[in-house]
């Protein structure tokens, strides 16, 4: 089973060129997307029914998005040439593999679209067919929305993702830059944040297979990978889609504006020292991207011989994940000093954790279920949480399962957890949408949250003298501070930061220099929560609802 190994959407040369057509004179903006007004304008001429069509964008729209691209057009025309000829349209007719998609006709349309067509060719001037194809519309779209002078585009917003684009720059960035959230917290969001593809991390002690797993899922390796019994992967490597096979050093690849890395720089030299990216053209990459993470090692030495914030580092990616595996190997069940902080640091992802119990072949039946109490058990007295972590057992590698110690029950097992996992890895880009509304609610509450804070500390410190000792008091009982603010404001205590981490960041900023509380700017914040966000929401929906 592999991810994004349906045949839909192929067609042949013949039908490409009718499809190119079709989608510019659907596209009435010709920004490359077609949205809900354009789709029933144009889906309609199918003569099919309301329901039909309803069911014909749920498929092709996927990943939520909002509008379809000329991919996802060339779907929803397959589908639409099944249902005339009297198929039924369910989710499962993608992966059917008795349909011809490449050879399929295109549906039947009425006369009217050689009207429409003539009235689109008068009023709009369309992309070519290699722009629409190539799909770089979507990505010069984008950077109008963050333009060096701060300001907004007036360009009409087209898709959830260009909408959460607008409130950002419109009603959040000035809320975080004021009470300088990018500095305690997360860096500003850029436009590459937003169009980012979906990201994997995989974390783990050395030599449990992070690396493996990669490239069984892949199928083939990456540049600059390395296995082996040793601890061999001694920086952060980003695994993504590209023309060619080549790697591409941590400093390049964080200051480049179309990547979602320019806030790694944070970090400084002695990260990005450790920092690539792996490029290379690969199927799965296109949906998909990877992060393989260095092994966590046992020590002391590990946290105080490290020269850059690793717990720091994992921080920043857990936020901009979309999955975390956490890989263990049954004879590497203890977790270290420095695997505890690394794990306590991705509270607040719970919903991203799946935990990986890999080279479960190499040990019995018997062995196998004492293993899996005891891994369960040491994940209990660190992620302290009552709710029981997915566990996913297997051998993610390219070598046969070795049936002698696993024997046939642990077979099926096997084959079972691992099409389980891929199952959530493929239902990834499909939520890539949602995933990041939900990120950036998490993000706008924390934001407002940060600034009441700051600005309640402000309001504590003195007008003239005992400046330096009132900060100090404020620090030292930060605790009292925030559950003032938390009575005060009616807040959830759960959405608090860590009062450790803040104290820390706190502690080099003069208190006295934070901007006083406006309320104008909270309460921008609170309509995008309460009103901005669910329009948008409303406006891109199924627009056959």
């Amino acid at each position: 089973m592999e991810i994004g190994s349906s045949s839909i959407g192929r067609c042949s040369k013949e039908h490409q060129k009718m499809y190119q057509i079709w989608f510019s004179c659907a596209d009435s903006d010709g920004d490359g997307r077609i949205t809900g007004n354009d789709a029933q304008t144009f889906l309609s001429m199918s003569n099919l029914s309301r329901q039909l069509l309803k069911q014909v964008w749920s498929i092709a729209d996927s990943k939520r998005q909002g509008y379809l691209g000329y991919d996802e057009f060339v779907v929803a025309m397959q589908l639409m040439s099944l249902a005339q000829a009297g198929h039924n349209i369910t989710n499962d007719i993608v992966n059917d593999t008795e349909v011809d998609y490449e050879n399929l006709q295109p549906p039947t349309m009425e006369d009217e679209i050689g009207k429409l067509q003539k009235k689109r060719s008068q009023s709009v001037r369309y992309p070519s067919p290699e722009r629409i194809s190539g799909n770089p519309l979507q990505q010069s779209s984008s950077g109008s929305w963050f333009s060096k002078t701060g300001k907004t585009s007036s360009r009409p917003v087209t898709s959830i993702v260009d909408g959460l684009k607008n409130l950002y720059m419109k009603k959040l960035k000035p809320l975080e830059v004021t009470y300088k959230f990018n500095e305690f917290v997360c860096p500003l969001l850029t436009s590459s944040d937003f169009e980012a593809k979906p990201m994997v991390m995989l974390l783990g002690q050395y030599s449990t297979g992070k690396t493996t797993f990669i490239k069984h899922l892949m199928g083939c390796t990456y540049p600059g990978a390395h296995i082996g019994p040793e601890p061999t992967t001694d920086r952060f490597v980003v695994v993504m889609n590209g023309a060619d096979d080549r790697s591409i050093p941590g400093n390049t690849i964080a200051v480049q504006a179309d990547m979602p890395f320019s806030g790694l720089q944070s970090f400084g030299t002695a990260f990005l020292s450790k920092f690539e990216c792996s490029q290379l053209p690969n199927p799965l990459l296109e949906h998909i991207t990877f992060v393989d993470t260095p092994g966590v090692l046992s020590g002391e030495k590990q946290r105080t011989q490290r020269s850059y914030d690793f717990t720091g580092a994992i921080s920043w990616f857990a936020i901009k994940c979309d999955l975390i595996l956490l890989l263990f190997d049954p004879h590497k069940l203890d977790i270290s000093d420095e695997f505890k902080r690394v794990i306590e640091s991705l509270r607040g992802h719970d919903d991203k954790i799946r935990v990986v119990l890999n080279k479960a072949d190499q040990i019995d039946t018997q062995q196998l279920m004492r293993v899996y109490g005891a891994l369960m058990w040491s994940l209990g007295k660190v992620l302290n949480t009552p709710e029981v972590m997915r566990v996913y057992i297997g051998s993610f590698n390219d070598k046969p399962i070795n049936n002698a110690a696993a024997g046939p029950l642990g077979e099926e097992l096997f084959q079972k957890e691992q099409d389980n996992l891929l199952n959530d890895l493929k239902d990834i880009p499909k939520k890539a949408c949602d995933r990041r509304i939900n990120e950036f609610v998490k993000r706008a509450r924390a934001a407002k949250i940060h600034s009441l804070i700051i600005s309640h500390l402000r309001n504590e410190m003195p007008a003239m003298i005992g400046k330096a000792k009132a900060q100090q008091r404020l620090i030292d009982n930060l605790a009292n501070e925030f559950a003032k603010v938390q009575r005060e404001q009616h807040l959830p205590l759960g959405d608090f930061p860590n009062v450790d981490q803040f104290r820390e960041s706190l502690s080099g900023y003069s208190i006295d220099k934070f901007e006083k509380l406006k309320p104008k700017m909270i309460q921008c914040v609170d309509e995008m929560l309460a009103y901005d966000i669910p329009q948008l929401l409303k406006d891109f929906r199924n627009p056959y609802d």
